[in-house]
Protein backbone atom coordinates (compact mmCIF):
# COMPACT_ATOMS: atom_id res chain seq x y z
CA UNK A 1 0.00 0.00 0.00
CA UNK A 2 1.12 3.62 -0.30
CA UNK A 3 1.95 6.02 2.13
CA UNK A 4 -1.13 6.73 4.59
CA UNK A 5 -2.78 9.58 3.75
CA UNK A 6 -4.51 11.98 6.08
CA UNK A 7 -7.24 13.89 6.76
CA UNK A 8 -6.33 17.27 5.07
CA UNK A 9 -5.19 15.61 2.29
CA UNK A 10 -8.26 13.37 1.66
CA UNK A 11 -9.84 16.43 1.49
CA UNK A 12 -7.85 18.14 -1.05
CA UNK A 13 -7.53 15.23 -3.11
CA UNK A 14 -11.95 14.97 -2.73
CA UNK A 15 -12.05 18.29 -5.18
CA UNK A 16 -10.57 16.35 -8.34
CA UNK A 17 -10.61 12.87 -7.80
CA UNK A 18 -13.24 10.34 -8.22
CA UNK A 19 -12.18 7.73 -5.88
CA UNK A 20 -10.98 9.59 -3.13
CA UNK A 21 -14.34 11.79 -3.40
CA UNK A 22 -16.68 8.03 -2.93
CA UNK A 23 -13.89 7.11 -0.26
CA UNK A 24 -14.32 10.24 1.40
CA UNK A 25 -18.26 9.70 1.59
CA UNK A 26 -17.79 5.93 2.81
CA UNK A 27 -15.10 6.97 5.56
CA UNK A 28 -17.77 9.72 6.83
CA UNK A 29 -20.07 7.25 6.75
CA UNK A 30 -18.39 5.06 8.98
CA UNK A 31 -17.95 8.05 11.38
CA UNK A 32 -20.81 9.32 11.51
CA UNK A 33 -23.19 5.88 11.68
CA UNK A 34 -25.21 7.84 8.82
CA UNK A 35 -25.51 5.37 6.11
CA UNK A 36 -25.32 6.67 2.27
CA UNK A 37 -28.82 6.33 0.31
CA UNK A 38 -27.03 6.88 -3.21
CA UNK A 39 -23.89 6.91 -5.08
CA UNK A 40 -24.00 9.93 -7.17
CA UNK A 41 -23.40 8.71 -10.95
CA UNK A 42 -20.74 11.26 -12.15
CA UNK A 43 -18.60 9.24 -9.06
CA UNK A 44 -19.81 5.18 -9.44
CA UNK A 45 -16.54 3.27 -10.32
CA UNK A 46 -16.41 2.61 -13.87
CA UNK A 47 -14.42 -0.43 -13.76
CA UNK A 48 -13.30 -2.88 -11.22
CA UNK A 49 -9.74 -1.01 -10.74
CA UNK A 50 -11.24 2.04 -10.06
CA UNK A 51 -13.18 0.28 -7.22
CA UNK A 52 -9.78 -0.84 -6.16
CA UNK A 53 -8.66 2.56 -6.23
CA UNK A 54 -11.38 3.83 -3.55
CA UNK A 55 -10.70 0.63 -1.54
CA UNK A 56 -7.08 1.58 -1.19
CA UNK A 57 -7.85 5.63 0.07
CA UNK A 58 -10.41 3.55 2.61
CA UNK A 59 -7.88 1.58 3.65
CA UNK A 60 -5.16 3.45 3.95
CA UNK A 61 -7.17 5.76 6.53
CA UNK A 62 -8.78 2.85 8.36
CA UNK A 63 -5.10 1.90 9.00
CA UNK A 64 -4.24 5.69 10.26
CA UNK A 65 -7.02 5.26 12.16
CA UNK A 66 -6.31 2.72 14.67
CA UNK A 67 -7.98 -0.43 12.65
CA UNK A 68 -4.84 -2.14 12.29
CA UNK A 69 -2.49 -3.23 9.56
CA UNK A 70 -4.06 -5.31 6.43
CA UNK A 71 -4.05 -9.22 7.37
CA UNK A 72 -5.93 -10.76 5.20
CA UNK A 73 -8.47 -10.56 2.10
CA UNK A 74 -11.66 -11.59 1.14
CA UNK A 75 -11.91 -13.36 -2.43
CA UNK A 76 -14.77 -14.36 -4.28
CA UNK A 77 -16.74 -15.12 -8.31
CA UNK A 78 -19.95 -15.01 -9.59
CA UNK A 79 -19.15 -18.55 -11.64
CA UNK A 80 -16.46 -20.77 -11.52
CA UNK A 81 -14.98 -18.60 -14.98
CA UNK A 82 -15.64 -15.23 -13.78
CA UNK A 83 -12.91 -12.97 -12.85
CA UNK A 84 -12.99 -12.81 -9.29
CA UNK A 85 -12.60 -9.93 -7.50
CA UNK A 86 -11.45 -9.04 -3.65
CA UNK A 87 -11.23 -6.66 -1.14
CA UNK A 88 -8.64 -6.36 1.71
CA UNK A 89 -9.36 -6.90 5.70
CA UNK A 90 -7.88 -4.87 8.71
CA UNK A 91 -6.66 -6.80 11.73
CA UNK A 92 -9.99 -4.62 13.50
CA UNK A 93 -12.45 -6.90 11.67
CA UNK A 94 -11.19 -10.32 11.91
CA UNK A 95 -11.51 -12.26 15.12
CA UNK A 96 -11.08 -16.50 16.21
CA UNK A 97 -13.65 -18.78 17.04
CA UNK A 98 -15.96 -17.82 20.31
CA UNK A 99 -15.50 -14.07 19.83
CA UNK A 100 -18.26 -12.05 20.97
CA UNK A 101 -19.16 -8.82 18.42
CA UNK A 102 -20.67 -5.99 19.91
CA UNK A 103 -24.41 -4.88 18.97
CA UNK A 104 -22.54 -1.21 17.45
CA UNK A 105 -20.28 -3.22 15.69
CA UNK A 106 -22.15 -3.56 12.21
CA UNK A 107 -25.39 -2.32 11.03
CA UNK A 108 -26.13 -5.53 9.60
CA UNK A 109 -25.41 -9.13 10.16
CA UNK A 110 -25.49 -10.87 7.06
CA UNK A 111 -24.19 -14.33 7.78
CA UNK A 112 -22.21 -16.42 5.52
CA UNK A 113 -20.49 -19.96 6.23
CA UNK A 114 -17.07 -19.94 4.41
CA UNK A 115 -13.78 -21.96 3.51
CA UNK A 116 -10.90 -19.61 5.23
CA UNK A 117 -7.23 -20.42 4.26
CA UNK A 118 -3.94 -19.25 6.14
CA UNK A 119 -0.63 -18.91 4.39
CA UNK A 120 2.68 -20.19 5.93
CA UNK A 121 4.59 -18.39 3.58
CA UNK A 122 5.01 -14.82 1.30
CA UNK A 123 3.95 -14.25 -2.20
CA UNK A 124 6.26 -11.43 -2.60
CA UNK A 125 6.36 -9.11 -5.31
CA UNK A 126 8.49 -10.92 -8.46
CA UNK A 127 8.61 -10.16 -12.07
CA UNK A 128 6.88 -13.63 -12.97
CA UNK A 129 3.07 -14.49 -12.01
CA UNK A 130 2.63 -17.04 -9.61
CA UNK A 131 1.48 -20.21 -10.34
CA UNK A 132 -1.00 -22.02 -8.81
CA UNK A 133 0.98 -25.29 -7.48
CA UNK A 134 3.66 -22.38 -5.98
CA UNK A 135 0.53 -20.52 -4.43
CA UNK A 136 -0.98 -24.44 -3.09
CA UNK A 137 2.57 -24.51 -1.75
CA UNK A 138 2.29 -21.24 0.63
CA UNK A 139 -0.67 -22.22 1.86
CA UNK A 140 -0.62 -23.55 5.51
CA UNK A 141 -4.00 -24.27 6.73
CA UNK A 142 -7.44 -24.57 5.53
CA UNK A 143 -10.58 -22.92 8.14
CA UNK A 144 -13.81 -23.13 8.32
CA UNK A 145 -15.07 -19.24 8.73
CA UNK A 146 -17.78 -16.82 9.10
CA UNK A 147 -18.17 -13.60 7.48
CA UNK A 148 -20.50 -10.95 8.29
CA UNK A 149 -21.98 -8.90 5.43
CA UNK A 150 -21.95 -5.53 6.50
CA UNK A 151 -22.54 -2.19 3.96
CA UNK A 152 -22.19 1.61 4.22
CA UNK A 153 -25.35 2.06 2.55
CA UNK A 154 -29.00 2.51 3.64
CA UNK A 155 -29.50 -1.47 2.11
CA UNK A 156 -27.93 -3.96 1.13
CA UNK A 157 -27.24 -4.96 -2.49
CA UNK A 158 -29.38 -1.54 -3.34
CA UNK A 159 -26.40 0.13 -5.50
CA UNK A 160 -24.64 -0.91 -8.48
CA UNK A 161 -22.06 -3.73 -8.30
CA UNK A 162 -18.70 -1.81 -8.64
CA UNK A 163 -20.09 0.80 -5.35
CA UNK A 164 -20.75 -2.56 -3.33
CA UNK A 165 -17.05 -3.36 -4.72
CA UNK A 166 -15.77 -0.48 -3.31
CA UNK A 167 -17.03 -0.35 -0.13
CA UNK A 168 -14.39 -3.08 0.89
CA UNK A 169 -16.59 -5.43 -0.88
CA UNK A 170 -19.20 -5.02 2.03
CA UNK A 171 -17.39 -6.64 4.65
CA UNK A 172 -18.32 -6.70 8.08
CA UNK A 173 -16.13 -8.98 10.00
CA UNK A 174 -14.63 -11.94 9.39
CA UNK A 175 -14.38 -15.12 12.83
CA UNK A 176 -11.79 -17.72 12.06
CA UNK A 177 -11.94 -21.56 13.12
CA UNK A 178 -8.71 -23.58 14.52
CA UNK A 179 -6.94 -24.40 11.21
CA UNK A 180 -5.87 -27.62 9.58
CA UNK A 181 -2.75 -28.39 8.29
CA UNK A 182 -3.81 -31.49 5.70
CA UNK A 183 -5.94 -28.77 3.58
CA UNK A 184 -5.21 -30.88 0.53
CA UNK A 185 -7.11 -33.88 1.88
CA UNK A 186 -10.54 -31.64 1.10
CA UNK A 187 -12.74 -31.04 -1.89
CA UNK A 188 -14.35 -27.19 -0.88
CA UNK A 189 -16.73 -27.55 -3.67
CA UNK A 190 -18.75 -30.60 -2.36
CA UNK A 191 -17.50 -30.32 1.49
CA UNK A 192 -20.53 -30.96 3.48
CA UNK A 193 -21.79 -27.81 5.99
CA UNK A 194 -24.11 -27.36 8.52
CA UNK A 195 -24.70 -23.88 10.34
CA UNK A 196 -26.98 -23.71 13.94
CA UNK A 197 -28.40 -20.70 14.83
CA UNK A 198 -29.45 -20.36 18.46
CA UNK A 199 -29.03 -24.19 18.52
CA UNK A 200 -31.75 -24.98 15.29
CA UNK A 201 -29.74 -26.30 12.07
CA UNK A 202 -30.39 -23.43 9.57
CA UNK A 203 -28.53 -24.78 6.86
CA UNK A 204 -27.18 -28.44 6.04
CA UNK A 205 -26.00 -28.85 2.52
CA UNK A 206 -22.46 -30.07 0.28
CA UNK A 207 -20.72 -27.51 -1.15
CA UNK A 208 -22.54 -24.66 -2.68
CA UNK A 209 -19.61 -21.87 -2.93
CA UNK A 210 -20.83 -20.47 -6.69
CA UNK A 211 -16.91 -19.24 -7.30
CA UNK A 212 -15.86 -23.11 -7.89
CA UNK A 213 -12.24 -24.41 -6.45
CA UNK A 214 -11.20 -22.05 -4.15
CA UNK A 215 -7.53 -22.46 -5.61
CA UNK A 216 -8.17 -20.76 -8.56
CA UNK A 217 -9.00 -17.43 -6.42
CA UNK A 218 -6.11 -17.88 -4.35
CA UNK A 219 -4.04 -17.95 -7.12
CA UNK A 220 -5.95 -14.78 -8.72
CA UNK A 221 -5.49 -13.01 -5.70
CA UNK A 222 -1.83 -13.83 -5.20
CA UNK A 223 -0.76 -11.61 -8.36
CA UNK A 224 -3.48 -9.15 -7.93
CA UNK A 225 -2.54 -8.65 -4.29
CA UNK A 226 1.21 -8.10 -5.58
CA UNK A 227 -0.48 -5.30 -8.05
CA UNK A 228 -1.93 -3.56 -5.50
CA UNK A 229 1.50 -2.97 -3.50
CA UNK A 230 0.45 -5.75 -0.54
CA UNK A 231 1.66 -8.87 -1.73
CA UNK A 232 0.36 -12.12 0.65
CA UNK A 233 2.29 -12.56 3.68
CA UNK A 234 2.94 -15.43 5.78
CA UNK A 235 0.27 -15.12 8.74
CA UNK A 236 -2.57 -13.74 6.04
CA UNK A 237 -5.68 -14.98 5.83
CA UNK A 238 -8.19 -15.21 2.98
CA UNK A 239 -11.77 -15.72 2.85
CA UNK A 240 -13.10 -17.29 -0.18
CA UNK A 241 -16.53 -16.36 -0.15
CA UNK A 242 -20.07 -17.96 0.72
CA UNK A 243 -21.29 -21.43 0.78
CA UNK A 244 -24.59 -20.45 1.43
CA UNK A 245 -25.94 -17.14 0.42
CA UNK A 246 -26.59 -14.58 2.93
CA UNK A 247 -28.87 -14.92 5.96
CA UNK A 248 -29.70 -11.72 7.02
CA UNK A 249 -30.20 -11.74 11.16
CA UNK A 250 -31.94 -8.97 13.17
CA UNK A 251 -32.04 -10.19 16.72
CA UNK A 252 -29.05 -11.30 18.74
CA UNK A 253 -27.89 -14.73 17.71
CA UNK A 254 -25.15 -17.31 18.68
CA UNK A 255 -23.58 -18.84 15.35
CA UNK A 256 -22.25 -22.03 14.71
CA UNK A 257 -20.65 -23.44 11.62
CA UNK A 258 -19.75 -26.53 10.78
CA UNK A 259 -17.81 -27.93 7.91
CA UNK A 260 -17.11 -31.86 7.70
CA UNK A 261 -13.26 -32.38 9.08
CA UNK A 262 -12.84 -28.81 10.32
CA UNK A 263 -13.25 -26.99 13.56
CA UNK A 264 -16.44 -25.18 14.44
CA UNK A 265 -16.53 -22.10 14.24
CA UNK A 266 -18.34 -19.80 16.57
CA UNK A 267 -19.81 -16.33 17.30
CA UNK A 268 -22.41 -14.30 19.30
CA UNK A 269 -24.00 -11.87 17.62
CA UNK A 270 -25.39 -8.51 19.46
CA UNK A 271 -28.46 -7.12 17.72
CA UNK A 272 -27.21 -5.05 14.57
CA UNK A 273 -26.85 -1.41 15.03
CA UNK A 274 -29.27 0.84 12.89
CA UNK A 275 -30.25 4.63 13.23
Amino acid sequence: MNAPMSTTTLETAAETAPDVLLASMFLEARRSNKPLRVVPETIVPINPKAAYAVQDVVARVLSESGKGEIIGWKVGAATPTATPSCAPLHRATVFESGHELSPSFCRFHGVEAEIAYSFGSDLPARAEPWTTEEVATAIGAIHGAIELLDTRFVTPDSQHNLSHLADQGSHGALIIGRGVTSWRDFTPTTLPMTMLVNGEKSYDQQGGNKAGDPLRLLTWLANHAVERGRPLRAGDVVTTGSTMGTLFLDDPAEICVSFEGLFPVETRLGAPFRL
